[in-house]
């Protein structure tokens, strides 16, 4: 089983000259553990031998920042990349159908919005600081759409920019800012929540802002030239996503080693909270990818930028070969081409 490697960019061109070497499939992910959300199955997938059993050999590359994933994903050091649909739209309205959504193992991150407990209401956020990773990142965009449902403005609030989850929610805790959007694993992170509370819940969020964050894309070439190895790739990632939507303690078990900081019963409340994320049919539903993609172009970030058609930057004949394989689970993850 191969190790997970981290590829900084001191290193992106030394494999560039070995890429045509590399049998693995690897896959560039932008974290440097597994997560504590539905995102973690790729890094599971390879610890429970779920990659092994489907017959293929997955390699994870760990870069830091979307920009590397997909200029990896670009020059051949990679052979996918799970990537918001943003990058993606914009790399193909740049160079045509380079990069192609196959599939999605976390179609929503579990925002919450937290906030001091002297914060009873969305309502009472207006004037008061705000942290976001930065102006036009996915968490403040989207808890803009939440919080208007509200009745309030996130433009109202004083903003302030600090970069990833984790740095956002050492900010609130100590005291730096009074609210921010963060995962609810992030949130059950800290230490000590004395004097906080959530103020949006996860189901709350994600019903004002139905938007799918990240997919697993590929180039049209890998597509052609490995498709076997693919769609093994997603039938591995697909069941064992029906195992933790299943037995939500299989994920709270294989997670002990990565999240220290939470106990078993944390780990099992959060396993909980995820029953329904999971991309149990592989994450691909028309109309929720066009409703992301239709999203992403109100954002001012894409006023230059030449619209997609849907077809312009997914292909859901992976996801379709393997459903025909192994069924579709009629629970959640409704999908739809």
């Amino acid at each position: 089983m191969n190790k997970p490697t981290l590829l900084t960019a001191a290193t992106l061109s030394v494999l560039c000259a070995n890429a045509g070497l590399a049998d693995p499939l690897r896959l560039i992910v932008t974290h440097t553990a597994p997560p504590l959300v539905p995102n973690s199955v790729m890094d599971l997938a390879q610890e429970l031998g779920y990659f092994a059993a489907e017959g293929v050999d997955v390699e994870i590359i760990r870069v830091q920042q979307t920009p590397m994933a997909i200029a990896a994903l670009q020059s051949g050091e990679g052979d996918m990349a799970n990537v918001g649909i943003d990058a993606i739209l914009q790399i193909n309205a740049q160079m045509g159908k380079s990069a192609v959504a196959i599939t999605s193992p976390n179609k929503a991150l579990p925002f919450v919005i937290a906030a001091k407990t002297s914060i009873n209401s969305a309502a009472d956020l207006t004037g008061h600081s705000f942290g976001i990773g930065r102006l036009g990142s996915l968490d403040h965009s989207l808890s803009g759409r939440v919080l208007d449902q509200t009745g309030v403005a996130i433009d109202d609030l004083d903003l302030v920019a600090l970069g990833q989850p984790t740095l956002r929610a050492q900010a609130l805790a100590a005291g730096q800012i009074d609210a921010t959007t963060m995962s609810i694993g992030t949130w059950m992170s800290i230490p000590d929540k004395t004097g906080l509370h959530i103020l949006i819940d996860q189901d709350t969020y994600f019903a004002a802002a139905p938007v799918v964050n990240k997919v697993i894309a590929t180039t049209p070439e890998i597509l052609q030239n490995r498709h076997e190895d693919v769609v093994g790739m997603v039938r591995a990632l697909t069941k064992l996503s029906r195992d933790f939507s299943a037995d939500p303690v299989k994920w709270a078990n294989a997670m002990a080693e990565h999240a220290p900081q939470l106990d078993a019963g944390q780990r099992l409340d959060l396993a909980n909270s995820f029953v329904k994320s999971w991309s149990v049919n592989g994450g691909m539903n028309a109309a929720e990818l066009e409703f992301a993609q239709n999203w992403h172009y109100q954002n001012p970030d894409f006023a230059d930028v030449a619209r997609l058609s849907l077809a312009d930057w997914t292909d859901f004949t992976i996801v379709s070969d393997v459903l025909d394989q192994i069924g579709v689970v009629e629970t959640s993850d409704i999908p739809g081409s």
